[in-house]
């Protein structure tokens, strides 16, 4: 016997039902997502104690079963294997906007997983699997200190219609994903055909008036049925040891960061760094200080770059706030293709090349989408010789999937249409150098590979990375960000 709950709610006109306490019981908390004839079932479970890792083990699946739109796996073994573009792009849309609203020092690992089981193409799968885990959450006992939710916001005939249908998607000229929680937005994934600023950030705000309702309602199901939440194991630094280690550390580093050129700036911290680490080593110290003893040298220089941005306005490179790096390029760099270009900002280099083929040689998509073929792709690969680094090298991971995809639909917006430029045309993009903004570069050099190709775009499209760094009521936004503001920093919004 179940004790099955049901909650409902409008969305853009259509009922959005939530079942609890029916399917897998047995995770900390599950729900069935009903949106009109899309269904999703969001689970999350958390491990019960913490793991001895440095991160927060947050994974976020979503598993698209063929069966949820009458289809039959294709090849030789019928049956689902690893997961598509599409589905690791809806797992990386629902994990941005949920990661950063745990505890810090949060190590249970979480797995938040997603079967959609049933599609109307017409009410969103990602949509509802995005909810759905946020409320599985929030009425679990795990620490999320949520609810968030999301939507899509069209335009058509100049008015904003949330989460539209195929057939208004279609006359739509923006196609907006926005997330957030009842007080901000977290997230925004956009594409648009061309329209101006205003309308955008109107957009935006626009989802967020809805995004509040549903966090409202989220809310009142968690008072209702919410579990406690379980006591928390959060990592802490020893104090001795922090204060021990800013009392060597400190002063170096801040001299450390202020070294403007990126490999020597890193080998100025890396002195220090172990100049501290032997000095515990040969203590005897153990793994667990010694790993402590790193931590509080990572925060050090994070504490110290944030304030150089917030108080001063100084960047680690010497830049001012808004100053665009050093920027170069070229064109027709290999002779055998149809077209390539390498564009360099700074210490971050891509060289894209676009080739183009018969209409016959398009992609073939075997998923849950309503496109079964594809004429544009934009492929974008970051080898680990880019940074100086050995590593992890072959198939493309997950972040390379989503920084593909994202100039894919940037530059979507500018190809011609089929009946005016009847080929299929494939962009590769290969990073170089890496020190931030890669995703941005390879969209610039794709622009030129298109034009050195002979494709008829619209117009040129050209991408940067803006931060943000705010301390207390300081912020500083940061144009062109590098490397190390990106990861040391609140905020990393690619235009």
């Amino acid at each position: 016997m179940s004790d099955k709950r049901v909650y409902s709610f409008e969305l853009a006109g259509r009922q959005l039902t939530f079942e609890i306490g029916e399917l897998a019981k047995q995770a900390n908390a599950s729900v069935l997502v009903r949106y009109e004839d899309t269904v999703v079932l969001s689970t999350c479970v958390a491990s019960k104690e913490p793991k001895d890792i440095d991160f927060f083990p947050l994974t976020i699946g979503y598993e698209e079963r063929l069966y949820a739109v009458g289809k039959v796996p294709g090849g030789f073994i019928k049956r689902e294997g690893r997961p598509s573009e599409h589905a690791i792009l809806a797992g990386r849309l629902i994990d941005r906007p949920i990661r950063p609203l745990f505890p810090d020092g949060f190590r249970n690992d979480v797995q938040v997983i997603n079967y959609v089981m049933s599609v109307d193409h017409n009410n969103s799968p990602e949509i509802a699997a995005m909810i759905g885990s946020s409320l599985a959450l929030t009425i679990s006992d795990i620490p999320f200190q949520g609810p968030i939710a999301g939507v899509i916001v069209g335009r058509v005939d100049g008015e904003f219609v949330i989460n539209p249908t195929v057939e208004q998607m279609e006359k739509s000229d923006i196609d907006l994903t926005v997330a957030g929680t009842k007080d901000a937005i977290n997230m925004v994934e956009a594409g648009a055909k061309e329209v101006p600023e205003e309308v955008m950030l109107e957009a935006i705000m626009f989802g967020h008036d809805v995004i509040k309702q549903i966090v409202a309602f989220q809310e009142s199901v968690a008072a209702e049925i919410g579990k406690e939440k379980m006591a928390l194991n959060l990592y802490e630094v020893d104090a001795t040891i922090n204060e021990r280690v800013r009392s060597m550390a400190e002063a170096k580093l801040l001299e450390a960061v202020q070294v403007v050129e990126k490999h020597a700036r890193q080998a100025a911290i890396d002195a220090v760094n172990k100049e501290v680490i032997d000095v515990f080593t040969a203590e005897e110290a153990s793994d667990k200080e010694l790993k402590q003893v790193k931590e509080v040298l990572y925060k050090i220089v994070k504490e110290e770059v944030r304030r150089l941005i917030t108080d001063e306005k100084v960047r680690p490179d010497g830049r001012k706030i808004d100053e665009i790096r050093p920027l170069s390029s070229r064109v027709d760099l290999l002779p055998r293709t149809h077209g390539s270009a390498l564009f360099t900002r700074g210490q971050t280099q891509a060289l894209s090349v676009c080739t183009l083929g018969a209409l016959n040689e398009h992609q073939m998509l075997d998923g849950l989408e309503v496109e079964e073929t594809k004429r544009f792709m934009h492929h974008y690969n970051f080898p680990p010789f880019s940074v100086g680094e050995t590593g992890r090298y072959g198939a493309p991971g997950r972040r390379e999937v989503g920084h593909g995809a994202l100039g894919e639909r940037a530059l979507k917006q500018v190809m011609p249409s089929e009946k005016d430029f009847p080929y299929t045309v494939r962009l590769v993009s290969e990073v170089l150098e890496s020190n931030g903004s890669t995703s941005q570069a390879s969209i610039c050099a794709s622009t030129m590979a298109l034009m050195a190709a002979g494709v008829p775009i619209i117009a040129p499209v050209a991408g940067i990375a803006m931060g943000l760094v705010k301390k207390d009521e300081n912020y500083s936004v940061l144009s062109d960000i590098q490397g190390m503001e990106d990861h040391l920093g609140d905020m990393d919004f690619k235009v």
